[in-house]
């Protein structure tokens, strides 16, 4: 994944990003709009065929870096909450 910040203020990032997925930045939006301090999560495929995608972040307050970092954090330790409850089953059946 390739990311480059296209904008950026005290209240708002725009980022460019390159060789990701969607499902990944829509479950980082997921999160992000979780945060009373985030006002604005968006996410939109600017090219189909090169995979180009542009992030904006608009918070109330606090840095949207800081609030983006956040909610990755929480999306990777849901997913490893899930990993181990679907190895606790399969260890288990």
């Amino acid at each position: 994944m390739d990311v480059q910040v296209k904008k950026s203020s005290s209240r708002e990032v725009l980022l460019d990003i390159q060789k990701s997925d969607i499902s990944t930045l829509y479950i980082v939006q997921h999160e992000l709009l979780k945060d009373s301090a985030v006002e604005f999560a968006g996410v939109v495929l600017r090219h189909p065929l090169t995979k180009e995608f542009a992030m904006r972040v608009n918070t109330s307050k606090g840095n949207p870096i800081k609030e983006i970092e956040k909610a990755i954090k929480a999306a990777i330790d849901y997913s490893d909450e899930i990993k181990k409850a679907i190895n606790s089953k399969i260890k288990g059946a």
